[in-house]
């Protein structure tokens, strides 16, 4: 528990980036993207995979530039292709497999493109400014509801095949906690406390496909974490499992709602 009270702390200015948005924003986005990616890829080695780690590291530079530069969104499209025709050069050369490549464009949508959906919900949605902490309301009151209902409460499993420590009581806390953490936000902010209710709800549920999805790749590869970087949670993917689906997820419910 104290290393996790610690990792909280050292992620406050991580969060504070938000606040101040700008250059220094998306300079740290490269820096978290190209982290992450370098953790997604690496744990693939573990299965004899060998993704190119070049071709995410300049994706997620990208990212960042182009928020940096003001280009626009579709830009992305030319981007994602030319590296895929460096990829196929490399398939060509023999020097990587269908398999590498395939785990190489995994990176940038999982990674990536779902990780910069943070920064899409704080620019390109009417008060976003505002929007933007619910990703981390969701991703976070879920996280620390279902660790103490699971704690205190927790006698069922839920898919032990994939995280044998994760109960059913602990996920239905979970969903309580993003669920009211929402509703509250939203009051203070005079947002309609349905489209609160149903988007603390269902993110909550992402947000635990995430998680499981996270684990499960782990489980898989054989390791225990992604990394070593944050006291208490491991890497970078290992701390932003859930809030990577449920960014997109917030961005999306934004705009269908019409808030």
């Amino acid at each position: 528990m104290k290393t996790r009270i610690i990792s909280g702390i050292i992620l406050l200015p991580l969060l504070l980036l938000l606040v101040i948005g700008g250059t220094p924003l998306y300079v740290a986005e490269i820096i978290m993207i190209s982290i992450a990616m370098h953790e997604f890829y690496y744990a693939f080695e573990a299965k004899d995979i060998k993704p190119i780690y070049l071709l995410g590291y300049i994706f997620a530079a990208y990212l960042g530039v182009k928020h940096i530069l003001g280009l626009p969104t579709a830009a992305i499209y030319i981007m994602t292709y030319v590296l895929f025709v460096v990829a196929i050069i490399y398939m060509l050369s023999g020097k990587k497999n269908i398999i590498d490549v395939s785990v190489t464009f995994s990176g940038f949508f999982y990674v990536g493109i779902f990780f910069d959906c943070v920064i899409a919900t704080k620019n390109g949605l009417a008060n976003g400014d505002i929007y933007v902490w619910l990703i981390f309301i969701i991703a976070f009151a879920t996280d620390i509801f279902a660790y103490f209902s699971g704690y205190f409460f927790g006698k069922h499993k839920l898919i032990p095949s994939v995280s044998p420590k994760k109960t059913i009581e602990g996920s239905i806390g979970g969903i309580l906690g993003s669920t009211v953490g929402c509703m509250i936000f939203g009051h203070f902010f005079g947002l309609d406390i349905v489209h609160m209710l149903v988007i603390g709800l269902t993110g909550s549920v992402i947000a635990q496909f995430g998680d499981l999805f996270a684990s499960s790749i782990k489980r898989y590869v054989g390791i225990k974490d992604y990394g070593k970087l944050i006291p208490g949670h491991g890497g970078v993917l290992d701390r932003f499992d859930s809030v990577i689906l449920v960014a997109p997820f917030v961005y999306n419910a934004i705009k269908l709602f019409g808030m």
